[in-house]
């Protein structure tokens, strides 16, 4: 009864998602929210006599730390053993989005590629933008303008097949005159 109550109760709420009849999620705050995160519960066989497995381990929540997951799960206990007995699904998510003020009040975003930035900036010598080498642009001597001019027509283009590969059969006692080819390029 409560999976039929579920259904019904976060029918289009895009933050519920039920993985299977006994396993959902919730997002707890909106997508884009620093401070959202997401908690999945799945039903055990003897639920609700037994508690429900609680989770933060979706990849939803890699940004926050592993004390804060351990604080919001410890809360989301402790409403789970004063509902012992009862259908707490509903309940667990609720609580949840109640206090996720107060859960989420030490949450400071992990990121692993801002820790790496910061370890590589760190180690990286500060360098003064003025005393950084400008990039040269290369410049041709005469003699390469020439090829390259007598190469090129008056738009400065490239002649047709300019790069093209001549086939020229080679001739060898040796081998029949099928067998060897012999390419050259200009």
């Amino acid at each position: 009864m409560e999976l039929e109550a579920l259904r019904s109760i976060y029918e289009g709420d895009e933050s519920f998602r039920e993985l299977s009849p006994v396993s959902f999620q919730y997002r707890i705050g909106e997508n884009g929210d620093p401070k959202a995160f997401l908690i999945e519960v799945s039903w055990t066989e003897t639920y609700p006599q037994t508690p429900p497995i609680i989770s933060m381990n979706a990849f939803f929540n890699n940004t926050i730390s592993s004390a804060v997951k351990e604080s919001i799960l410890a809360k989301l206990q402790e409403a789970v053993e004063a509902n012992l007995g009862t259908a707490m699904t509903y309940t667990l998510f609720e609580y949840a989005k109640d206090n996720k003020e107060q859960f989420m009040e030490n949450h400071h975003p992990v990121n692993s590629a801002t820790s790496i930035s910061n370890i590589l900036s760190v180690e990286t010598p500060n360098v003064a933008p003025s005393s950084k080498k400008k990039d040269k642009k290369e410049q041709l001597t005469k003699a390469q303008k020439r090829k390259l001019a007598d190469k090129t027509d008056h738009k400065g283009e490239l002649p047709r097949g300019w790069n093209w590969v001549d086939v020229v059969k080679v001739h060898n006692p040796y081998f029949p005159p099928h067998a060897l080819w012999h390419c050259h390029q200009y």
